[in-house]
């Protein structure tokens, strides 16, 4: 599942020899309105590209509001974004959509990805399950993310454990969805934690 290309030479204008950056892919994951798109483009170098449509009174019966009464839109493709952790890394970022009827297009964005970012908010843990499921039926490692607001609810990092139903070898980490440098502890999180996998499964 691990999607690195090897740096490989270029070419300069004096013929020496350019190390070409490896890239890998990770995925941000997560359930309605926990923050995905908002992580995407927090920590993106580039303008990141959003799919993003206006919710309606048609989806009101489908869509669970609960805790995020004053969002708008919502993701319906995915969300692209990248940054450059160091002049040899370059990681390429896929927001996933949060609602159920999109979920089909998540094996299609988990492709090739080396680990992925489960995003979770406090005050609807529940939603963070089936990307949890998701992660764990295939194998691809993935850190939960709890994304800490102002009027979000302080639990222990135990108590979200137990709630959540997630393994001690799996990294919970607290961050900002809002804030790049937070964002890009979790992203470094996840490349250790798939790296470490690597290695013991070597």
């Amino acid at each position: 599942m691990v999607s690195v290309q090897s740096d490989r030479p270029g070419s300069g204008q004096g013929g020496e020899e350019l190390l070409v950056p490896s890239s890998v892919k990770i995925v941000v994951a997560g359930g309605f309105g926990v923050g995905k798109t908002t992580m995407v483009g927090a920590v993106s170098e580039i303008t990141p590209l959003r799919t993003e449509e206006l919710l309606t009174e048609a989806g009101e019966e489908i869509d669970d509001l609960y805790g995020v009464e004053g969002k708008t839109t919502t993701t319906v493709a995915l969300d692209f974004g990248r940054i450059t952790i160091n002049p040899e890394l370059v990681l390429y970022l896929f927001g996933t959509p949060g609602q159920d009827r999109f979920w089909f297009l998540w094996d299609e964005l988990a492709i090739g990805a080396i680990g992925a970012v489960v995003l979770v908010d406090t005050r609807r843990l529940d939603a963070g399950f089936g990307a949890i499921d998701f992660f764990e039926r295939r194998g691809i490692p993935f850190v939960v993310a709890v994304n800490c607001f102002q009027g979000s609810h302080s639990y222990t990092a135990e108590e979200m454990r137990a709630a959540l139903d997630v393994a001690d070898t799996v990294p919970l980490v607290l961050c900002d969805a809002r804030d790049r440098e937070s964002c890009k502890a979790v992203l470094v999180r996840v490349i250790e934690h798939a790296m470490n996998r690597l290695d013991v499964m070597a």
